[in-house]
C-alpha cells in the first residue's frame, strides 16, 4: 500500500484511534483530507451560513445544521485566540493541527480562489507544542464538537 488517504479535521477525528494507528504501524504513508471540514473550520463560515444555495449540499448535511452547526462554530471562536496568539489564520491553524497528528504526512487542503491558499499555505511550518495541542482538546471538550467515532466506511461499488 503507497498511502492512506482519510478525512480528518477537529470535527471528525475517529481515524486518530484506528486507521493512522493502523499506518503507522504498518509504515503507510497517510495524506488525509478535509482538514478545514468543507469550510466550518476556517473562521468565515458563520458569515456564509446563511446565505448558501438553496440546492447546496451542506444545508442537509448534519455537521452544518443544528446543533451541530453551533458547536462546530463555538469551536472556531474558542480557537482564535491560540491562532492570534501564533500570528496565524484560522485555516493555517486547523490544517497545522492534523498535520501535527502522530503518522499524519500530508493534508489535501482544497481552495476555490488563490487568496484561499495563503490562509493556509504556512500550515506546514507551523510547530504546534503540547500546550498548544492541550488548547485543541480543551476547546474541542468545552465546545463539544465534532466527534471521535471512526468514519462509516464508503458505500460498496455496484457493478452494472
Amino acid at each position: 500500500m503507497d498511502s492512506l488517504q482519510p478525512p480528518l479535521s477537529l470535527l471528525a477525528r475517529g481515524t486518530l484511534s484506528t486507521v493512522i494507528p493502523w499506518a503507522r504501524q504498518h509504515g503507510t504513508p497517510v495524506i488525509v483530507y478535509s482538514p478545514m471540514a468543507s469550510g466550518l473550520l476556517t473562521g468565515d463560515f458563520a458569515k456564509r451560513a446563511q446565505s448558501l444555495d438553496a440546492d447546496d449540499w451542506r444545508r442537509k448535511s448534519p455537521a452544518f445544521t443544528e446543533p451541530e452547526l453551533s458547536r462546530s462554530l463555538d469551536l472556531v471562536e474558542r480557537l482564535r485566540p491560540l491562532a492570534a496568539r501564533l500570528g496565524v489564520s484560522m485555516p493555517a491553524l486547523t490544517v497545522a493541527w492534523t498535520l501535527a497528528q502522530p503518522g499524519v504526512t500530508g493534508a489535501i487542503v482544497g481552495a476555490r480562489r488563490p487568496d484561499q491558499v495563503d490562509g493556509w499555505a504556512g500550515a506546514q511550518t507551523l510547530a504546534l507544542d503540547a500546550a498548544a495541542l492541550s488548547e485543541f482538546d480543551a476547546a474541542i471538550a468545552a465546545s463539544g464538537a465534532g466527534t471521535d467515532e471512526p468514519p462509516a466506511p464508503p458505500a460498496r461499488m455496484q457493478r452494472d
